[in-house]
């Protein structure tokens, strides 16, 4: 039995990570080298209030989110936990390939700080957003709520509820066009998400990808030395040109949590651990059970449910 690591993606509004922070040493001695790399404060990783500006905002919010998934990772492997399978969504799935070892860690900080530097929407441009909306499951199922929409793409599938009785999505495009969409579907099928101006996985973050494409070519990208799931196809990628292709097109391509568990099951993964809070835990279902980890508490939970299932914690170790 076999251990996989999940990584959430999403830039969150609310703190994370602090009482990982003040209860392992291992967890301040990398967030003082990530405030090295990319030039921020261990404050405004860990705990300020990120900046207004959208794409400063959205540059410091992936640092801190993927420095909470790699800390976790590390305090896991002090405890000799380490996976044999990983992937993860949108930033989960770029953390996921520096711990699979096709990326160095500094060069995936690097270019996530540099994003601070896109240019921001021009004045007068539609304003963008996203949603989350339920659809149904099983065959001949349209593929989101309001399918074929103006203005609104389908940008993520996070597979079926827990209970099966349907399946959770998220939709990017214009605002105006998914606050119209939510109107005219059945109440609470489709939810606009408040502050969130940023259509991600969709083909209106073109001008974010086409920004960032010289960084990522200029970044080095090798074999991952465990199997990496891919989030946006279900693939195993094993090349350095096919994590840096995943890499180009995050930002505009829609992602699948249900490729990357299903890769993962084929691994022979019989239990996963979900780095960091961005996927909600108890509500969506898994092929095999799954433990959250956020707060050290949770770094218990997690060794005593791998010693009860006797899961092999060998695994590949990550390239620091």
């Amino acid at each position: 039995m076999t251990l996989g690591y999940l990584f959430g993606g999403g830039v969150g509004t609310e703190p994370h990570g602090v009482e990982l922070y003040q209860a392992y040493p291992v967890v301040r001695d990398w967030y003082a080298q990530v405030a090295k790399w990319t030039g921020l404060t261990v404050g405004q990783i860990l705990d300020e209030d990120l900046p207004d500006a959208q794409e400063e905002r959205q540059s410091v919010g992936t640092v801190r989110e993927a420095a909470l998934a790699v800390a976790v990772h590390d305090v896991l492997a002090q405890f000799d936990l380490h996976p044999s399978a990983i992937g993860g969504l949108s930033l989960g799935a770029m953390a996921a390939s520096c711990l699979a070892g096709a990326v160095e860690r500094k060069e995936l900080f690097e270019m996530l700080a540099h994003s601070r530097y896109t240019p921001e929407p021009p004045e007068g441009e539609p304003e963008q957003g996203i949603a989350i909306a339920f659809g149904a499951c099983g065959e001949g199922a349209p593929a989101h709520p309001g399918e074929g929409s103006p203005g609104v793409y389908l940008a993520g599938d996070f597979g079926p509820t827990a209970d099966g009785s349907q399946r959770v999505l998220m939709l990017a495009g214009y605002a105006e066009a998914l606050n119209r969409l939510a109107a005219e579907v059945p109440p609470g099928s489709v939810v606009p998400l408040p502050g969130r101006t940023i259509a991600v996985h969709s083909p209106l973050r073109r001008r974010y990808r086409d920004f960032m494409a010289p960084s990522i070519d200029a970044m080095a990208f090798s074999a991952p030395q465990l199997p990496l799931l891919s989030c946006l196809e279900r693939k195993v990628l094993t090349t350095g040109e096919e994590v840096r292709d995943l890499f180009q097109r995050n930002a505009t391509d829609p992602i699948s949590l249900v490729d990357v568990y299903t890769g993962m099951q084929q691994q022979g993964v019989e239990l996963g651990l979900v780095m960091g809070p961005s996927i909600p835990e108890g509500i969506l279902a898994f092929p095999f059970p799954v433990v959250h980890i956020e707060h050290p508490n949770h770094v218990q939970q997690a060794l005593t449910t791998a010693y009860e299932l006797g899961i092999d914690v060998s695994g590949a170790r990550a390239r620091r």
